[in-house]
Order: C-alpha cells, then sequence, then structure tokens
C-alpha cells in the first residue's frame, strides 16, 4: 500500500489566473508550467508552503473559464521565454487536472467573501 502524500491533508485554496490569450494556456499545458506577475509571486508562494493549491484559469475577456491545475512548485527565480512577456516573473510547475471552457454564468452561484462577496469570474 502507498503511504498518503504529507499534502494530502493540508488546507486547500484556490486561485483565479488571469491570461491575455489562449496561447498561454496551450503553453502551460503542454510544458506543465506557468508565469505570474511578480505582485503575485508572494502570495502563490506562502499559499503553497501552507496549503494545496489549485489555480483556475481564465482568458481576459473570454467569459469563460479554461480549465483548472494544481500548483506542482514553489515559483523560482528562472524566466520562461515562452509567453515573451517582460512582465513576468519567475517560471513554477502546474499538473492540469482538466482544460475546458466553462461559461462564468455557471459559476454565479459563487461568491468570494474576500472580495466584497462578488461573483468569482
Amino acid at each position: 500500500s502507498k503511504s498518503p502524500s504529507p499534502r494530502q491533508y493540508m488546507p486547500v485554496r484556490y486561485f483565479i489566473m488571469k491570461s491575455c490569450n489562449f496561447q498561454n494556456i496551450d503553453i502551460s499545458q503542454q510544458k506543465g508550467i506557468w508565469s505570474t506577475t511578480p505582485s503575485n509571486e508572494r502570495k502563490l508562494n506562502g499559499a503553497f508552503w501552507e496549503s494545496v493549491v489549485y489555480l483556475i484559469f481564465s482568458v481576459q475577456g473570454s467569459g469563460h473559464f479554461q480549465g483548472f491545475a494544481r500548483m506542482g512548485s514553489s515559483i523560482g527565480c528562472e524566466k520562461s521565454q515562452d509567453w515573451g512577456s517582460a512582465g513576468l516573473g519567475g517560471v513554477f510547475k502546474v499538473e492540469w487536472i482538466r482544460r475546458e471552457s466553462i461559461p462564468f454564468q455557471f459559476a454565479h452561484h459563487l461568491l468570494n467573501p474576500w472580495n466584497d462577496n462578488k461573483k468569482v469570474q
């Protein structure tokens, strides 16, 4: 029998990750990596060490979620040329669980208590 992962008993946190285009989602799924702005890095790294982190992806202006992944590593200093954006920070691993286009309207019943109970989208 396999012993349970220590992360299995950790709290779970969720973050919405906005992408400027669909190509970034494709690259992420193919290579199992993601990069975000430096302003997000500290919050994501802290969450990674204290919890299991799920990232829910949405392309800006699409009106849909494009899928979700589990954060597989902390964010390092290494940058990636894959996205071609100078404003991004270090790369980290993601393990894609599902890629599917889901309209925001399917999640309108979900409200974010840390964002004035606004709809999650």
